[in-house]
């Protein structure tokens, strides 16, 4: 068999650290339905991965990739 006849496996990292702009899903889990962003508090992420979470959620909502 060929590997084009099989789905390709998306390899996302679970580690906020890695997440880019891009990822809508990935985002979107740190987002409420309003769009606010989720405290630190509920995520249970780091300072810096929240930090970080948070500039890209903004970036997408820049770029109009998150709403």
């Amino acid at each position: 068999m060929s590997e084009s006849s099989e789905a390709p496996i998306k390899s996302k990292s679970k580690n906020p650290e890695h997440y880019s702009f891009m990822d809508r899903d990935a985002l979107a889990k740190y987002t409420t339905d309003t769009g606010k962003i989720i405290s630190r508090k509920y995520t249970g992420l780091t300072p810096m991965q929240q930090r970080k979470v948070s500039r890209l959620i903004k970036k997408a909502r820049h770029m109009l990739i998150l709403k």
